[in-house]
């Protein structure tokens, strides 16, 4: 049986955070009596990822996914539970686990400000003691796949915002490395962009089998790289499936697109109309009526077009924050 990329069980971490009141006389009396709060940032986590599975990993702000993403990348020690990444204990950032692994985080910055880009690449190739060769051979595969060839001699501060991204992936793959940590990899880019850098995300997980953890608010990143999601909560699991039982099983409608030759006709009695412009209208009908009330509005009405949708899964995970709350 092959063992996971990833193991957690009973993942936890806690951070003791100091309180005072305003004002000097709360200032002197912490002083003096300190007082602390427990604030448990990633609580009782458990779950495995297999060698070459791209998952996708949400929640909202202050979920604990990027306190995760550190435990997993060693750079915070867990206060309880246990993991281990490709049979490593992250924290004890072993030589050999850490040549396997990377972490991208779309607002943090690895590369040199006042440099080229290539210089960067080499600064990163000495430190993983990459053979020339191979680094020339994966340099000019990253730069044929993400379009690098303009980029690499202009200094990092010259870069738009698109070109920096794609030159922070590329130096954070120079090492091939097994295991990526993607935490937000396309925030603030053009949809252009975003549909580059997912792209090829894709393309190195097929070719290299590369396991992919990846956080993102863009939910166009984790519908087209990911069929397994986790979901986590104030820390907590909520969820870890695919990502079609996830709309299954947290969805009770199905959205209507219906376009009418009589752009004027009511269609309230058909379910709840959510939008009416530029000729369509958007409806919102319980799962188990969808069947029926399509029937209905092709017999009843002049119809020119008409489909039939889950909702957007952003609506999905939102009604799965919604549950835990209640």
């Amino acid at each position: 049986m092959t063992s996971p990329s990833f193991h957690i069980r009973n993942l936890c971490k806690t951070y003791v955070i100091s309180q005072r009141g305003a004002g000097v006389l709360a200032a002197l009396q912490s002083l003096v009596h300190r007082q602390t709060e427990e604030v448990k940032a990633v609580d009782d986590l458990t779950f495995d990822v297999a060698p070459g599975e791209m998952v996708g990993f949400l929640g909202p702000n202050g979920a604990g996914k990027t306190t995760t993403l550190k435990m997993l990348a060693g750079l915070l020690y867990p206060t309880a539970g246990e993991v281990s990444v490709l049979s490593h204990v992250p924290s004890k950032r072993e030589k050999a686990f850490l040549r396997q692994i990377t972490l991208v985080m779309g607002q943090r910055n690895q590369l040199v400000w006042d440099i080229p880009a290539i210089d960067s690449f080499e600064l990163n190739r000495a430190i993983y003691r990459v053979p020339q060769a191979d680094y020339r051979s994966t340099l000019d595969e990253l730069s044929d796949l993400l379009e690098l060839g303009p980029l690499l001699n202009k200094p990092v501060r010259n870069l738009s915002l698109g070109e920096r991204m794609k030159c922070e992936v590329a130096a954070a793959l120079l090492h091939r490395p097994r295991v990526l940590f993607l935490d937000e990899p396309t925030i603030g880019l053009d949809v252009t962009m975003q549909r580059r850098i997912r792209a090829f995300i894709g393309e190195y997980n097929r070719r290299y089998g590369a396991t992919v953890l990846l956080t993102s608010h863009y939910m166009a990143d984790v519908e087209a790289l990911c069929r397994r999601v986790v979901i986590i909560h104030q820390g907590k699991l909520l969820y870890d499936g695919e990502l079609s039982e996830l709309v299954h099983r947290f969805t009770a409608h199905k959205t209507i697109m219906v376009q009418l030759e009589d752009c004027l006709a009511d269609l309230h009695g058909y379910g709840v109309v959510v939008t009416c412009e530029d000729g369509y209208v958007t409806l919102r009908v319980p799962k188990a009526e969808t069947a029926r009330v399509t029937e209905r509005l092709l017999a009843d009405l002049a119809v020119i077009d008409l489909t039939v949708e889950d909702p957007p899964i952003e609506e999905v995970i939102e009604q799965v924050f919604a549950l835990e709350a209640t």
